[in-house]
């Protein structure tokens, strides 16, 4: 089986970028552009005892997408425990609202947002009560 095991953010601006997925999520950064030759950031997302994967940022190497165009390619959804929290955090981050929040019944909790960078990405909140 092809198991995802790392990810990559295209992002125009590095700093910016890395104070967002910092803030939002909490990840640590590593500095990886020697071996990428162009700026490349390992995206440090949780403990190894914890289930999911690492990534990086990587500079973006064409224009961003553009506003209201479908998605072309993979989102990201991250795990998070308090999904109205986070929320608040990611539109105090400079992040704005894809896909409000939704429930998927006896499930979770879903909703989309774009980063700084222009990317979408995905959170997801488990709850066996969401209706």
């Amino acid at each position: 089986m092809g198991r995802l095991v790392h990810f990559e953010i295209h992002v125009d601006n590095m700093d910016r970028a890395k104070k967002f997925y910092g803030e939002v999520f909490g990840w640590a950064f590593e500095d990886w552009s020697e071996y990428a030759g162009m700026p490349y950031f390992g995206a440090v997302t949780g403990g190894e005892d914890e289930p999911g994967i690492n990534g990086a940022l990587m500079q973006r190497q064409g224009p961003p997408p553009e506003a209201n165009q479908p998605l072309n390619g993979y989102a990201c959804t991250m795990g998070v425990e308090d999904y109205d929290v986070t929320e608040t955090t990611i539109l105090k981050n400079g992040g704005v609202v894809a896909l409000p929040k939704y429930a998927l019944p006896g499930m979770a909790w879903q909703g989309y947002y774009k980063d700084t960078e222009g990317n979408i990405f995905g959170i997801h909140q488990p709850d066996v009560n969401a209706k």
